[in-house]
């Protein structure tokens, strides 16, 4: 229930806190006094918009706090949903500064507008005179035979898994376009694979191969190098390795008169070494420059299909092909492989499909109870409140195609007269019929739900009388289910509630503001009196007030 209400600077109003009864709460006031203020700002809390030109002073930024008290309203899953923390009096505040800024809080926790909202409808319904067109929704239509089935665990489960059904749905008609993609090019690619493949391709041969063809197309010139190399290291007394042999010996000579030859004479030993290592080297090299006209061939061949395959595929390198040839063979067979996972999710949709209709029927079941008992229970309340020739009919159609709900659609349909058939109720109905009709609604539905408040704005607009009574006590039963705020201008409805609020207007400063004060039994009385007959009610209407106050349910 909402335990208390705090608005700075919004309208007419600079500053109010309304504190309200856990029962029924009338508010009245004179017209334009601003009781509907009250609910605009209420609003803001709930994940209304707000625009900065309505504040009461331009130069201070409006602030709406609602405290609430949710103790045994099952709420607590929801505030688990968007990680908040659950209190048994939880506190909804909205800051709107004078740049148009927003900020909207959940016990100090920042959360979006959105999630204010989704929470908001949880705690507080509106229903105003101008809501009556609720009525003609089929959403709305449908939401009151699923509340009075009794449903909603098996209905959530239904929605859950037909999101997943869409989903999936959704997901193999892309699989499928892919596949139908891949297919059209399939063949194209299997050329494609098929000619990198039979290339035999080996990282690192273009390379090799080039180096190869250069000695061979130059194996004359090396040969003759290789073997001049040889003869000038070793081939003669005049070659390299005899003139370094005979340096040796001279130092060899000497070694005994200073370390730093023996030293010297190592170093010459070595290079000795490498150098003959050298020479022998040069003749292995030379002995294996053949020239073959068929290896060149060969070669020309095998360079060519690389060079071919380079051209072809826009690269410079075999690695690049290699890497060509491993992205067809992943295509062709993610292609293999997507025939498999489509066959998957086309079993787990039908799977889907057949736990979603079983569902769906058990939910058209429960709804068809429901009709019976709402048509039944809407008639007797429409009867209590002055409409004892009007009949609702709800009409169940069960559709071929599953849908978000179901497989049923909803049609509600209204009689106000006797000897008239019922039509849909935007078209038979007058405002204040709509308003009773809605009231009927509401009041049957608020037996099988857990939301802690119902606000009435209005909604007794063209009633008055006997029939205003009767739409009271209507009302004032509701209380036994929830919190209920009904502001009204009907004395007959006010005398029913727990607690009265007066919204007012004073002027000061040459300014305007709008206050609410809660009337005492004395306070009831005179203004229900004025309700009933004016300013400066006279004995007669003091009495009736009286009267009415005292037939209070």
């Amino acid at each position: 229930m909402l335990q208390k209400l705090s608005i700075r600077n919004y309208a007419l109003i600079d500053s109010v806190d309304l504190e309200l009864d856990k029962g029924l709460n009338i508010i009245t006031g004179e017209t334009g006094a601003g009781k509907s203020i009250m609910l605009g700002a209420l609003s803001l809390i709930l994940g209304q918009r707000a625009e900065t030109k309505y504040f009461f002073n331009q130069a201070k930024k409006c602030v709406i706090e609602g405290q609430f008290k949710l103790s045994g309203s099952g709420l607590q899953p929801y505030f688990e949903e968007f990680d908040l923390d659950y209190q048994e009096e939880s506190i909804l505040r909205r800051e709107i500064s004078i740049d148009g800024k927003s900020r909207a809080f959940i016990n100090d926790t920042p959360v979006t507008l959105s999630v204010m909202k989704q929470i908001g409808e949880k705690l507080i319904d509106i229903h105003s005179q101008h809501a009556t067109s609720e009525v003609n929704d089929p959403g709305f239509q449908l939401a009151v035979v699923d509340t009075l089935s009794d449903h909603l665990p098996l209905l959530t489960e239904y929605r859950l898994k037909f999101r997943a059904y869409k989903k999936n749905l959704q997901l193999l008609i892309n699989m499928q376009t892919s596949a139908d993609e891949a297919r059209s090019k399939q063949d194209y690619e299997q050329f494609l694979f098929n000619e990198l493949d039979t290339a035999n391709l080996q990282a690192g041969e273009q390379g090799a191969l080039e180096i190869e063809m250069e000695a061979l197309n130059h194996a004359e010139s090396i040969k003759r190098g290789l073997l001049n190399g040889h003869v000038l290291l070793d081939g003669e007394e005049t070659a390299v390795l005899p003139i370094l042999k005979e340096v040796i010996n001279q130092i060899q000579a000497i070694e005994k008169f200073n370390p730093a030859y023996t030293a010297m004479n190592e170093r010459l030993r070595s290079a000795m070494i490498e150098i003959k290592d050298i020479a022998e080297e040069t003749i292995v090299l030379e002995e294996n420059i053949v020239y073959s006209p068929a290896r060149i061939d060969e070669i020309n061949v095998r360079l060519d299909t690389i060079y071919t395959l380079q051209q072809k595929h826009r690269v410079t390198s075999v690695e690049e092909l290699l890497a060509i040839q491993n992205e067809l063979s992943d295509n062709l067979n993610t292609l293999l492989n997507s025939d498999e996972e489509i066959e998957r999710l086309i079993i787990a949709i039908n799977k889907l499909k057949v736990e979603l209709e079983k569902i769906a029927d058990t939910l058209s079941k429960n709804r068809s109870k429901a009709i019976n008992v709402a048509q039944k229970q809407v008639g007797e309340i429409l009867v209590r409140v002055g409409m004892p020739n009007a009949k609702i009919k709800i009409e169940q159609t069960v559709v071929e195609n599953l849908n978000k709900d179901g497989k049923d659609m909803i049609s509600l349909l209204f009689s106000a007269n006797a000897g008239q058939a019922p039509a849909p109720v935007g078209k038979v109905a007058s405002g204040g019929e709509l308003s009773r009709l809605m009231l009927a609604i509401k009041s049957i539905i608020s037996k099988h739900t857990s939301l802690p408040t119902l606000i009435f704005d209005e909604i007794d607009t063209g009633i008055s009388g006997e029939t205003a009574l009767r739409v009271g006590d209507v009302i004032g039963e509701l209380e036994q289910n929830m919190q209920v705020i009904c502001i009204t201008h009907l004395p007959q409805i006010a005398a029913k509630g727990e607690a009265h609020y007066f919204v007012y207007k004073k002027e000061e400063s040459e300014r305007t503001t709008t206050g609410i004060r809660r009337l005492s039994p004395e306070e009831r009385i005179f203004a229900i009196a004025e309700m009933l007959s004016g300013k400066n009610p006279g004995e007669s209407a003091l009495k009736n007030a009286q009267d009415l106050l005292s037939f209070k349910n």
